[in-house]
């Protein structure tokens, strides 16, 4: 039977990892890379006899993933983050897959992921079936270090389980936030160079992302209850906030603009919404 190494990068994650550590606590090694944690995560970690390695809080988390998929030494790697889950049904098949009685064997996995978000699975949109390469053979897989949220680049072939995991998504609007901000950050450093941030754009759309933030957090004040927020007061913010956007998406293409008519075009068209917003 093939050997398997399970590999975490996490950030004060003291809450969530010992769930994660839990579910894998069949596999022959666990690495854990410990981004300069400041709580109680790498002391968790050392408990399941895990390979602790502390590195930079790099913003290009990928770059922290990988040092930990090097770091491995089974014939297989299973990459998690701290707030993911192992289903005992998973657990199975991955054995299935490494006992070599796998119907057709890969040198990558596809695996469903259940996002739990504010306490429900969400099994609509793009939330479901979320597939994401996670298991794969040692040498033949790493994360692409160009954008954060990347799936894992196999050279070979990839094949698809049929049990997913858990991925206990975002528990709070607080987590939420901190998490885009971080994201939003690392994504920003790769657009330094282009002409991003026209002020009166970025400043229409923050108004809207800060309308939405207000009634999320009404909805999470009342425990995420299955009930509306009003319905109509949402679409006039949405509505009042689409109109600045809006407005903003013109100016820009009349800068844009080449053609002399399309300016003009583009002018009255942003007058007259102007005059009733």
């Amino acid at each position: 039977m093939d050997t398997l190494s399970v590999v975490i990068s996490a950030w004060n994650e003291e809450k969530k990892i010992e769930r994660t550590l839990s579910s894998v606590v069949w596999v022959d090694e666990i690495i854990v890379i410990n981004n300069e944690s400041t709580d109680k995560t790498a002391d968790i970690a050392k408990k399941f006899h895990a390979k602790v390695y502390r590195e930079p809080n790099n913003l290009m988390l990928n770059i922290n993933k990988n040092y930990g998929i090097n770091k491995a030494t089974s014939d297989w790697v299973l990459y998690l983050d701290a707030d993911e889950e192992i289903t005992t049904g998973l657990a199975s098949e991955i054995k299935t897959v490494l006992s070599k009685k796998h119907t057709s064997m890969c040198d990558g996995y596809w695996v469903s992921r259940k996002n739990i978000i504010f306490g429900q699975w969400i099994k609509h949109g793009l939330w479901w079936p979320d597939k994401q390469i996670r298991l794969f053979r040692r040498g033949k897989g790493l994360f692409p270090c160009e954008h954060i949220h990347e799936y894992i680049k196999i050279d070979g072939s990839v094949g698809e389980l049929q049990e997913p995991y858990i991925h206990y998504n975002y528990e709070s609007v607080h987590q939420y936030l901190t998490k885009i901000d971080r994201a939003s950050t690392s994504e920003a450093l790769k657009l330094q160079e282009t002409q991003y941030g026209l002020h009166g754009l970025a400043l229409a759309f923050f108004q809207a992302f800060y309308s939405f933030c207000t009634f999320v957090k009404v909805w999470e004040m009342r425990g995420f209850e299955a009930k509306d927020v009003s319905v109509h007061a949402v679409v006039d913010e949405l509505t009042v906030r689409g109109k600045e956007t809006k407005y903003w998406m013109l100016t820009v293409s009349i800068l844009e603009a080449k053609n002399v008519l399309t300016k003009f075009i583009k002018r009255i068209e942003r007058r007259f919404l102007q005059k009733h917003a």
